[in-house]
């Protein structure tokens, strides 16, 4: 064995524990890496703390290095950053992303970690698998020179496409979401912000919408959005949560489309020309930008998962990013 490592479990509803885990030594084309920090996708990984991945997605759901089943004991997360201690002489040293849990050190094929750029913050680094999935949302929703598009939800995805959205030339961009203190978030994302009434009144008329707030209102409030032929792109996970719509008014007669968008597979739109590892490179270039720092809004240590976690679960501890510190380096 090449070290032991500790690892955070969901072993119950709600209930998390951290456990030792015994690691293997590194075999030809695999490495060892000592974690740095690791970043909490807030609405998966509430759904899965809280027992609510359907019976039926259990195997569409599982994360890459998941160890046990759902619903639980599991060992669930894919944000993690670290630095390779042992592996391929070239490796040794880096600072690399991987789509791994919460666990303090870890063995992983080669390919299954990149090299994170040395501009990139190891703790900016954690949210290359959310702009991963904003960047293939982006390749499926394709948004045209001069496009009216709305966000609605800013949560960790939400912020993530709008941070890329604003870089499209002549796109107008607005941020929807029922809290008001994200309005400061939006100004730093250089788009502009709505609660849902406002965008009600002012924001209708959209080409796209790109929906991530996990709501039945957040994606009727999408169509509503919507100008005649327009289309939303839906990247919420909804879980076992019923939802519903009210599909009577100009859903029909305004020719308006609802699709889906998840980053379990490259975008169709790209699919023949870039692999998975090609869209993850993308991200963590674009994670160069320091806006992103604005998402990363809390922090604690890892020893301290057990309780933290029911409190990003219940609301009571608000994070857009909350990241989990190793205390290595």
């Amino acid at each position: 064995m090449a070290s032991g490592a500790r690892a955070f479990w969901t072993v119950d509803r709600c209930v998390g524990r951290i456990r030792p885990v015994g690691l293997p030594s590194p075999g030809p084309g695999e490495v060892l890496v000592r974690t740095l920090c690791s970043g909490i996708s807030r609405g998966t990984e509430t759904l899965v703390f809280e027992g609510r991945v359907p019976s039926d997605q259990y195997v569409t759901m599982r994360a890459p290095f998941q160890d046990g089943d759902f619903p639980w004991p599991v060992k669930y997360g894919y944000l993690s950053v670290g630095v390779v201690e042992d592996g391929p002489a070239e490796l040794v040293g880096r600072t690399v992303f991987c789509l791994f849990p919460h666990q303090s050190a870890y063995v992983v094929p080669v390919d299954s970690v990149v090299v994170v750029p040395q501009d990139v913050p190891a703790r900016r680094a954690v949210l290359a698998g959310t702009v991963e999935t904003a960047v293939n949302a982006l390749w499926d929703a394709a948004p045209l020179l001069g496009d009216r598009v709305a966000v609605v939800g800013g949560g960790m995805v939400g912020c993530c496409v709008t941070a890329l959205l604003t870089r499209f030339p002549g796109v107008s961009v607005s941020l929807v979401d029922v809290d008001r203190t994200r309005s400061n978030l939006a100004a730093v994302l250089r788009a502009r912000f709505a609660s849902p009434d406002e965008a009600a009144a002012t924001a209708s008329g959209c080409d796209l919408v790109v929906h991530t707030s996990a709501s039945s209102a957040g994606l009727q409030l999408s169509l509503e959005l919507l100008a005649t032929e327009g289309t939303v792109v839906d990247l919420s996970w909804y879980g076992d949560t019923e939802v519903r719509l009210a599909l009577g008014g100009s859903f029909h007669s305004g020719r308006l489309a609802l699709r889906a968008s998840q980053v379990g597979a490259v975008a169709a739109a790209r699919r023949s020309r870039r692999s998975p590892r090609d869209r993850l490179a993308l991200a963590l270039d674009l994670l160069r930008d320091p806006v992103f720092d604005s998402l990363l809004t809390g922090q604690s240590d890892f020893e301290e998962l057990p309780e933290v976690m029911p409190r990003i679960a219940s609301g009571s501890l608000p994070a857009i990013c909350h990241t989990v510190s190793y205390g290595q380096g």
